[in-house]
């Protein structure tokens, strides 16, 4: 069904707020609302956040007394959860909002293990919490929707939160909008610059996404082996936070974080933790290309934000940018030369190659050989 369906419908019902993270299968909305709204404010914020789009809502209707809509991943519901249950519920303050879940790892649907979990308890999750929901798959008919949405109005109405969770390829869009950038270097590029430039014993944890899958196929071009690298899948936003726990066991180790834009900005709180500790051995790298590309290449709500002057004031000590392949190996020579934590800004362009593959390792292969590369690497200082 085309996205605009469901847009024409939520608008003639007096929702005109819609706010959310981008998330693949829910595609064909966030294109529709995009090629309409582009990020103007007023009708559309890309949040920083699930939980922080469940508040958008609840201040929009406390101030309009209409529902706003809320697109995500069915993973961000974990971020939407407290929001959902300590201020929407009915037995608090009862703001209804609709809630647009895409439904990665629906059970018996192939995908990636980060997915396996969630899907199986996506529907559990919104009957715990009390929220109703209805499905929408490739088979719903605009006839089937007008039908599906009228109940979910009725419960809007009553006050209460409804969902409507997508299956792949329930909601279209006839034209992909143009998401682009102008910064001239690729992100596999950087990273490929990134790993040549580290020294053999040091510590990567990658954030979730095409960054990650990257530095995979880097390893395999260069037969270097994937033990080096910590491949965070799922959890986005915590990617600095697993490094830094890393960094503090192994003083005598520099562990490198590299991170997104959009995953950095959606746990931004993590920089102040960082900053407090000051770890000497952290390094902390934001791949920022402007975007959520691994999952359709929505800008990123972080807009005009200087990644740098974040770092400032959450206080790193030294605090770099760069944009091109020589900055970016000046960059790394002098995070390599300092004492302190490092902070480094890479801007990218957006875009990633075609035939861009995923690990063929599993996570949990990826674990053990991450920890024994970390201990083994240790043993062998130890006389």
């Amino acid at each position: 069904m085309d996205a605009k369906v469901l847009l024409k419908a939520c608008e003639e019902a007096g929702i005109d707020l819609f706010t959310g993270v981008p998330d693949s299968q829910l595609a064909g909305l966030c294109d529709t609302l995009y090629a309409r709204f582009g990020t103007d404010g007023s009708h559309h914020v890309v949040a920083a956040n699930e939980g922080n789009a469940i508040g958008l809502a609840a201040g929009h209707y406390l101030a309009s007394g209409r529902p706003a809509l809320v697109y995500m991943q069915n993973s961000g519901l974990g971020n939407a959860v407290n929001p959902l249950a300590s201020l929407m519920d009915e037995e608090v303050y009862g703001i209804p909002c609709l809630l647009v879940i895409g439904w990665r790892g629906e059970p018996s649907v192939k995908d990636e293990p980060q997915h396996v979990k969630q899907g199986k308890i996506t529907l559990p999750q919104l009957e715990l919490l009390g929220v109703p929901y209805r499905i929408i798959d490739k088979a719903t008919s605009e006839a089937d929707f007008a039908a599906i949405f009228a109940e979910t109005q009725k419960t809007l109405q009553s006050g209460h939160t409804a969902a409507l969770v997508i299956r792949k390829g329930g909601l279209t869009c006839e034209t992909k909008p143009t998401y682009a950038n102008p910064y001239p270097m690729t992100r596999e590029r950087a990273a490929e610059i990134l790993l040549e430039e580290m020294n053999g014993e040091d510590i990567v944890v990658s954030t979730t996404g095409k960054l990650s899958r990257e530095i995979f196929e880097l390893r395999e071009k260069h037969q270097e082996g994937h033990r080096k690298d910590f491949l965070t899948v799922g959890s986005m936003g915590h990617a600095s936070s697993i490094a830094m726990g890393i960094a503090l066991e192994k003083p005598g180790r520099t562990v490198w974080c590299l991170d997104g834009d959009g995953a950095a900005v959606m746990h931004l709180g993590a920089m102040d933790v960082l900053g407090q500790r000051k770890l000497p051995n952290m390094r902390h790298v934001v791949i920022n290309n402007g975007a959520h590309e691994t999952v359709g290449g929505m800008p990123v709500c972080s807009g005009q934000t200087s990644f740098c002057a974040l770092a400032e004031a959450a206080g790193y000590p030294l605090v770099l940018s760069a944009g091109d392949e020589a900055s970016l190996r000046g960059a790394m020579k002098q995070m390599k030369d300092a004492a302190c934590l490092c902070f480094l800004e890479v801007r990218c362009a957006l875009g990633a190659r075609s035939n861009l593959g995923r690990p063929t390792t599993t996570p949990k292969e990826n674990r053990d050989a991450f920890m024994s590369f970390v201990m083994e690497a240790e043993k062998e200082k130890q006389p």
